[in-house]
């Protein structure tokens, strides 16, 4: 399959600059960048989307050059509704170096196994460090002057803030797409990038650096896009602004913006099934023959939930490698079986299941085990989970608040754990 066959099937197609896909597959200079700001110490399965698309075109020889915000950061990448809080230069820094390692990892995953990191070719950079020293002078004569101000009232977002009812832009987040801009052309005077990826969101500001490109450089570039990926039972997309994040870190980098590996499976396993054609082919790389055999079986028996499972292991490996999603392919498993008699589990077996559960000590307060993991918001919650018959310990349903002295797993509902030990 060639790229623009691929990008097709697969749905990496939204708003571009190239008038035929297969250009892509015969296009002269094979190099591009993406971009992303270290808004939090860790992206989302709606930044993931765009790295599957950018992993698909390094498949297809394309040379990656991927961009951590450090100086976009700073500002933020404007809202539809409102100015977002700025972040401290230490929290800017601390977010930069775990994004970082996600894109490369998600980047540098080929024919369905994790490399090493590195893959050859591929290039990180900061914007950072082009911005840090330039002269704001400068930047309004070599850049500024390239806009006209009804160019950039034009912009859908910017005229969302400042028409009846918006709340406004400030100066710095009115700039954000000159920066943006720059970027695109400083990596084509470095690096010779002429094609930009992106999300649909960001295809308005990505337009700046063709602009620059072609005003300054007299030469041409382009954007290709991908369409955000919409929550089906919601119709909300994913990410962190819609407050339904699932992230790519499966541990807490400080800020509590983590999915545990098993709650990522989890929520993979958990799409309806008319979900689930769509989010197989962004979410893995499975080919398309692979896909359609899985769809096929799943649609002769759904209660096996077949795609389910292809598809929840196929993102877990993308994200977390192999042998991760295959622990909680089998943990899953374990759990879940009617015949599964969980006080009868080892302390060996409660040890390495606590690789990817909660764990709390024993001795703790059930309604206490339900407030530190999250399990519930408040003690009040927590009390009602508790009398309406929603938590049980080791299979047994209990509905008072007792301590747990015991090795033991709780249970919350259908697929919510917590290991006692």
């Amino acid at each position: 399959m060639k790229l623009s066959e691929e990008l097709l099937y697969r749905g990496f197609v939204a708003e571009t600059t190239i008038e035929k896909p297969e250009d892509l597959d015969t296009r002269a200079v094979k190099k591009f960048y993406w971009g992303a700001d270290p808004s939090a110490d860790s992206l989302t399965i709606g930044n993931l989307a765009a790295l599957m698309m950018c992993a698909c075109f390094v498949r297809h020889g394309y040379e990656p050059y991927l961009l951590v915000g450090g100086a976009t950061g700073q500002i933020g990448d404007p809202k539809e509704n409102g100015e977002r809080d700025l972040k401290s230069l230490d929290e800017v820094e601390h977010n930069k170096k775990c994004i970082r390692e996600q894109i490369e990892r998600v980047i540098n995953v080929g024919d369905g196994n994790v490399k090493d990191f590195k893959t050859p070719g591929l290039t990180m950079v900061d914007n950072y460090d082009w911005f840090k020293d330039m002269n704001y002078l400068s930047f309004l004569r070599e850049v500024g002057k390239a806009f006209s101000m009804t160019q950039l009232l034009d912009r859908q977002f910017v005229q969302n803030r400042i028409g009846e009812g918006g709340s406004g832009i400030s100066y710095a987040e009115f700039s954000y797409t000159l920066i943006q801009g720059y970027d695109f052309l400083h990596l084509y005077r470095e690096y010779g990038v002429n094609l930009q990826l992106c999300g649909a969101d960001q295809y308005g500001n990505c337009t700046s650096g063709i602009h620059l490109i072609k005003r300054l450089e007299d030469a041409d570039a382009d954007v290709w896009s991908t369409p955000l990926v919409i929550d089906p039972v919601t119709g909300r997309k994913f990410g962190k602004s819609e407050g339904n994040a699932v992230w790519l870190a499966g541990t807490d980098n400080g800020s509590g913006n983590y999915t545990s590996i098993f709650d990522f499976y989890q929520f993979w396993m958990n799409q309806p099934d008319e979900a689930v054609e769509y989010l197989i082919k962004i979410y893995t790389l499975l080919s398309k023959e692979e896909i359609e055999d899985i769809l096929k079986r799943h649609k002769e028996a759904p209660e096996k939930r077949v795609a389910q499972k292809a598809l929840a292991r196929g993102a877990t490996t993308v994200v977390h490698g192999a042998a991760a999603a295959e622990a909680v392919e089998t943990l899953t498993e374990t759990l879940f079986n009617r015949d599964t008699d969980f006080s009868e589990f080892s302390e060996d077996e409660l040890t390495e299941f606590a690789a990817y559960l909660p764990v709390v000590a024993k001795g703790t307060m059930l309604i206490d085990v339900l407030m530190s993991t999250g399990l519930a918001e408040s003690k009040k919650k927590a009390r009602e989970f508790v009398a309406q018959g929603a938590i049980s310990i080791n299979g047994i349903k209990v509905q008072e608040d007792i301590a747990i002295n015991q090795t033991a797993i709780v249970k919350k509902g259908k697929n919510k754990f917590v290991i006692i030990k």
